[in-house]
């Protein structure tokens, strides 16, 4: 094999590696924002049910309450299983002092 066709196979390693990186960078983003969403979503879904149970909700806030579980229902079966394990007042979670 000539010098030329080492160097052209090794800049084919490179560019593919490079390419394995920009999709696992991509991969670790689009799961971020989805995770992101999510997050959004559960905060939502417990202001709504916070309204309910302190009689502050109206009559949207079932609707409302419905739609965020259908999407995350639906946020579940694209993206896999939501984590609800509790993260507030988590053992060894210290809050700022006023």
């Amino acid at each position: 094999m000539g010098l030329m066709d080492k160097v052209k196979q090794q800049a084919t390693q490179l560019a593919e590696k490079a390419q394995e990186g920009v999709q696992k960078g991509q991969a670790k983003v689009e799961g971020l924002q989805a995770k992101r969403h999510a997050d959004a979503l559960l905060r939502d879904l417990g202001a709504a049910t916070f309204a309910t149970k302190t009689g502050r909700g109206d009559g949207a806030t079932a609707g409302e309450t419905e739609r965020l579980l259908a999407e995350l229902r639906a946020h579940e079966a694209e993206h896999g299983p939501i984590d609800v394990a509790p993260t507030a007042g988590a053992a060894g979670d210290e809050s700022p002092a006023s």
